[in-house]
Protein backbone atom coordinates (compact mmCIF):
# COMPACT_ATOMS: atom_id res chain seq x y z
CA UNK A 1 0.00 0.00 0.00
CA UNK A 2 2.66 2.20 0.87
CA UNK A 3 4.38 1.69 -2.82
CA UNK A 4 0.99 2.62 -4.48
CA UNK A 5 0.67 6.03 -2.01
CA UNK A 6 4.59 6.85 -3.44
CA UNK A 7 3.58 6.27 -6.76
CA UNK A 8 4.54 8.48 -10.00
CA UNK A 9 2.83 9.04 -12.75
CA UNK A 10 3.38 11.23 -16.06
CA UNK A 11 0.35 13.20 -17.42
CA UNK A 12 1.20 13.06 -20.45
CA UNK A 13 0.98 11.07 -23.98
CA UNK A 14 4.32 12.55 -24.99
CA UNK A 15 6.42 9.89 -25.86
CA UNK A 16 9.07 12.04 -25.60
CA UNK A 17 8.80 13.23 -22.21
CA UNK A 18 8.03 9.15 -20.93
CA UNK A 19 11.22 8.34 -22.77
CA UNK A 20 13.36 11.68 -21.13
CA UNK A 21 12.07 10.61 -17.71
CA UNK A 22 12.98 7.41 -17.75
CA UNK A 23 16.46 8.23 -19.03
CA UNK A 24 16.87 9.95 -15.43
CA UNK A 25 16.08 6.38 -13.88
CA UNK A 26 13.14 8.06 -12.79
CA UNK A 27 10.22 5.24 -12.16
CA UNK A 28 7.02 6.14 -13.51
CA UNK A 29 3.57 5.21 -15.36
CA UNK A 30 1.75 7.05 -17.74
CA UNK A 31 -1.80 8.24 -18.05
CA UNK A 32 -2.60 10.62 -20.65
CA UNK A 33 -4.78 13.92 -19.43
CA UNK A 34 -7.44 15.44 -21.00
CA UNK A 35 -7.82 19.41 -21.31
CA UNK A 36 -8.11 21.80 -24.07
CA UNK A 37 -5.16 23.36 -24.63
CA UNK A 38 -6.55 27.27 -25.62
CA UNK A 39 -4.87 30.02 -24.22
CA UNK A 40 -6.94 32.39 -22.11
CA UNK A 41 -7.46 35.78 -23.12
CA UNK A 42 -4.21 38.25 -21.91
CA UNK A 43 -2.24 34.70 -20.64
CA UNK A 44 1.00 35.33 -21.02
CA UNK A 45 2.57 31.97 -23.00
CA UNK A 46 4.59 30.98 -19.37
CA UNK A 47 1.46 31.60 -17.65
CA UNK A 48 -0.24 29.33 -20.16
CA UNK A 49 2.08 26.70 -19.96
CA UNK A 50 2.09 26.12 -16.60
CA UNK A 51 -1.47 26.42 -16.03
CA UNK A 52 -1.68 23.50 -18.46
CA UNK A 53 0.56 21.30 -17.31
CA UNK A 54 -1.83 22.05 -13.62
CA UNK A 55 -4.54 20.87 -14.78
CA UNK A 56 -2.90 18.09 -16.96
CA UNK A 57 -1.79 16.69 -13.55
CA UNK A 58 -4.62 17.45 -11.88
CA UNK A 59 -6.87 15.88 -14.05
CA UNK A 60 -5.14 12.47 -14.01
CA UNK A 61 -4.80 12.58 -10.11
CA UNK A 62 -8.60 12.58 -10.20
CA UNK A 63 -8.84 9.42 -11.97
CA UNK A 64 -5.72 7.73 -10.89
CA UNK A 65 -3.93 6.11 -7.82
CA UNK A 66 -0.64 6.95 -7.00
CA UNK A 67 0.76 10.47 -4.98
CA UNK A 68 2.71 12.45 -7.62
CA UNK A 69 1.82 13.59 -10.77
CA UNK A 70 3.77 15.37 -13.59
CA UNK A 71 2.44 17.54 -16.06
CA UNK A 72 3.97 19.34 -18.93
CA UNK A 73 2.94 21.41 -21.79
CA UNK A 74 5.57 22.99 -24.70
CA UNK A 75 4.52 25.81 -27.01
CA UNK A 76 6.78 27.57 -29.19
CA UNK A 77 6.70 31.71 -29.37
CA UNK A 78 7.64 33.56 -31.99
CA UNK A 79 7.25 37.48 -32.59
CA UNK A 80 4.24 37.43 -30.09
CA UNK A 81 2.53 34.25 -31.39
CA UNK A 82 2.23 30.95 -29.03
CA UNK A 83 2.41 27.75 -31.91
CA UNK A 84 0.84 24.93 -30.63
CA UNK A 85 0.55 22.15 -32.81
CA UNK A 86 0.07 22.48 -36.16
CA UNK A 87 -3.93 22.12 -37.37
CA UNK A 88 -3.06 20.52 -41.07
CA UNK A 89 -0.04 20.89 -43.49
CA UNK A 90 -0.65 24.44 -44.39
CA UNK A 91 -0.61 25.26 -40.67
CA UNK A 92 3.06 23.53 -40.44
CA UNK A 93 4.17 25.02 -43.18
CA UNK A 94 2.79 29.15 -41.95
CA UNK A 95 4.83 28.00 -38.93
CA UNK A 96 7.88 27.01 -40.27
CA UNK A 97 7.83 29.60 -42.82
CA UNK A 98 7.77 31.72 -39.74
CA UNK A 99 10.69 30.51 -37.72
CA UNK A 100 12.70 30.42 -40.44
CA UNK A 101 16.26 32.00 -39.91
CA UNK A 102 14.80 34.12 -36.82
CA UNK A 103 15.43 33.13 -32.74
CA UNK A 104 12.21 32.13 -31.14
CA UNK A 105 11.69 30.72 -27.69
CA UNK A 106 10.26 27.23 -26.54
CA UNK A 107 8.77 27.12 -23.63
CA UNK A 108 7.29 24.35 -21.15
CA UNK A 109 5.56 24.23 -18.22
CA UNK A 110 5.69 22.16 -15.62
CA UNK A 111 4.01 20.90 -12.32
CA UNK A 112 4.37 18.37 -9.91
CA UNK A 113 1.44 17.73 -8.46
CA UNK A 114 1.68 16.25 -4.48
CA UNK A 115 -1.84 14.34 -3.95
CA UNK A 116 -0.71 13.46 0.08
CA UNK A 117 0.69 17.36 0.49
CA UNK A 118 -2.36 18.57 -1.77
CA UNK A 119 -0.45 20.87 -3.62
CA UNK A 120 1.56 21.82 -6.67
CA UNK A 121 4.68 22.73 -7.50
CA UNK A 122 5.34 24.49 -11.16
CA UNK A 123 7.51 26.30 -12.96
CA UNK A 124 8.11 27.86 -17.01
CA UNK A 125 11.53 26.94 -18.99
CA UNK A 126 12.68 28.69 -21.57
CA UNK A 127 14.76 28.32 -24.60
CA UNK A 128 15.90 30.39 -27.22
CA UNK A 129 16.01 28.06 -30.33
CA UNK A 130 17.83 29.61 -33.62
CA UNK A 131 16.80 28.35 -37.35
CA UNK A 132 18.81 28.41 -40.20
CA UNK A 133 17.14 29.87 -43.07
CA UNK A 134 14.58 27.03 -44.45
CA UNK A 135 14.35 26.04 -48.13
CA UNK A 136 10.52 25.46 -49.12
CA UNK A 137 11.58 22.43 -50.61
CA UNK A 138 12.51 21.55 -47.17
CA UNK A 139 9.83 22.50 -45.21
CA UNK A 140 7.43 20.50 -47.88
CA UNK A 141 9.77 17.04 -47.05
CA UNK A 142 9.68 18.03 -43.61
CA UNK A 143 5.80 18.01 -43.64
CA UNK A 144 5.51 14.77 -45.45
CA UNK A 145 7.03 12.94 -42.89
CA UNK A 146 4.20 13.32 -41.04
CA UNK A 147 6.81 14.40 -38.08
CA UNK A 148 5.20 17.83 -37.39
CA UNK A 149 1.55 17.15 -36.78
CA UNK A 150 2.16 16.52 -32.77
CA UNK A 151 4.83 18.80 -32.36
CA UNK A 152 4.56 23.01 -30.49
CA UNK A 153 5.83 25.07 -33.57
CA UNK A 154 5.90 21.70 -35.80
CA UNK A 155 9.18 20.43 -35.43
CA UNK A 156 11.06 17.90 -33.15
CA UNK A 157 14.39 19.17 -32.76
CA UNK A 158 15.32 15.66 -32.07
CA UNK A 159 14.06 14.33 -35.08
CA UNK A 160 13.57 15.32 -38.86
CA UNK A 161 14.44 18.77 -37.94
CA UNK A 162 17.33 18.40 -35.87
CA UNK A 163 19.83 20.11 -38.97
CA UNK A 164 17.41 22.85 -39.24
CA UNK A 165 18.58 24.13 -35.96
CA UNK A 166 21.54 26.41 -36.03
CA UNK A 167 22.11 26.62 -32.11
CA UNK A 168 20.08 26.73 -28.80
CA UNK A 169 20.68 28.64 -25.46
CA UNK A 170 19.15 26.61 -22.75
CA UNK A 171 17.83 23.47 -22.00
CA UNK A 172 18.03 20.85 -24.96
CA UNK A 173 15.43 18.62 -23.02
CA UNK A 174 13.07 21.63 -22.54
CA UNK A 175 13.27 21.77 -26.59
CA UNK A 176 12.39 17.87 -26.61
CA UNK A 177 9.53 18.69 -24.35
CA UNK A 178 10.61 17.93 -20.79
CA UNK A 179 12.80 20.42 -18.97
CA UNK A 180 14.62 17.45 -16.91
CA UNK A 181 17.26 18.75 -15.13
CA UNK A 182 14.49 20.92 -13.76
CA UNK A 183 12.01 18.27 -13.27
CA UNK A 184 13.93 16.00 -11.50
CA UNK A 185 15.40 18.45 -8.93
CA UNK A 186 11.95 19.16 -8.06
CA UNK A 187 10.82 15.52 -7.38
CA UNK A 188 13.94 15.24 -5.59
CA UNK A 189 12.63 18.23 -3.45
CA UNK A 190 9.43 17.24 -2.92
CA UNK A 191 10.74 13.71 -1.60
CA UNK A 192 9.47 12.05 -4.88
CA UNK A 193 12.68 9.83 -6.02
CA UNK A 194 15.84 9.64 -3.35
Amino acid sequence: MEREKAKIILASASPRRAELLASAGVEFEVFAGNIPEEPLPGETPPDHVVRLAREKAMDVAARVAGRFFIGADTVVVCDGEIMGKPKDAADAARMLFKLSGVPHSVITGYAIFDRERGDAISEAVTTRVYFKHLYPEEISAYIATGCPFDKAGAYAIQGGAAHMVQRIDGSYTNVVGLPLCEVVEALRRIGAIG
